[in-house]
């Protein structure tokens, strides 16, 4: 009985499927069926998950292949072994070099095909006015890949139409955010009587809440929330930027 044989011999022992075995190695189930029937060998860190995910030691699954400390060969190996010995040293070279490179393949199809799924956030889409966040939490996203270009730590995204945050974000930008507190200076989401806002923040001692345009061209859109406004003002997240001073500060 081969390894690949004993892998198949183990995984039916214990009821599990090619598929269930591939989940457990973090591959595929074809890359599993290419263990099974000898076409592939699993690497070194695949080879420590299949012991974990079959419940067996080395010596079990590698029993037989060895004798006196020689790998054994079967019928097929020996006759290729036995072909390649017989070639000249270019046609030695030539083989070794198909090998080499079948190997490269094999290693890289197996990295893209057990790489793990991309982290996804929602991206909320519809802009709104100028400046204004949007759409309204709970409405329509779609879903976007975290890759090298989204900051660490993002948890959803927001789409901003306008200038009143220019040059720091651009109309029809994408920013990421995350649920971190806000502290004085942060840019954050903002919902006020309703209205979606992208703003950057501040509290004065007084309670007195400033919600301030980065564009100082638009100041007329900066707003001011005092404790007896009545407004009311939610803070759905802190935008992930690096914010520039506060107005007069």
């Amino acid at each position: 009985m081969t390894f690949g044989d004993r892998i198949r011999a183990r995984r039916e022992e214990l009821g599990m499927s090619r598929e269930e075995l591939a989940g457990l190695l973090e591959v595929t189930p074809s890359a599993v069926s290419n263990y099974e029937i000898g076409v592939s060998f699993p690497k070194r860190d695949i080879m420590l998950r299949l012991f974990d995910g079959l419940q067996t030691d080395p010596n079990t699954l590698f029993q037989d292949s060895f004798q006196n400390g020689e790998l054994l060969l079967d019928s097929g190996e020996r006759r290729l072994l036995e072909n390649y010995r017989g070639l000249s040293p270019l046609g030695r070279q030539t083989v070794r070099t198909m090998v080499d490179a079948l190997c490269a393949y094999r290693d890289e199809a197996d990295s893209w095909q057990s790489a793990p799924e991309p982290r996804m956030i929602p991206l909320y889409c519809n802009p709104a006015a100028a400046g204004y966040a949007a759409p309204a939490f709970g409405e329509d996203f779609d879903y976007i890949p975290v890759t090298d270009e989204v900051p660490a730590g993002a948890e959803f995204a927001v789409r901003i139409q306008g200038d009143s945050m220019i040059p720091y974000i651009a109309d029809n930008s994408i920013i990421y955010v995350n649920r971190d507190p806000l502290k004085a200076g942060d840019v954050g989401i903002f919902c006020v009587d309703g209205d979606i806002l992208c703003k950057q923040y501040y509290k004065d001692p007084a309670g007195v809440v400033y919600l301030f345009s980065l564009n100082r061209r638009r100041a007329d859109a900066d707003l001011v929330l005092t404790p007896a406004s009545g407004c009311s003002l939610v803070c759905f997240g802190r935008v992930i930027l690096r914010a520039p001073p506060l107005p007069g500060k």
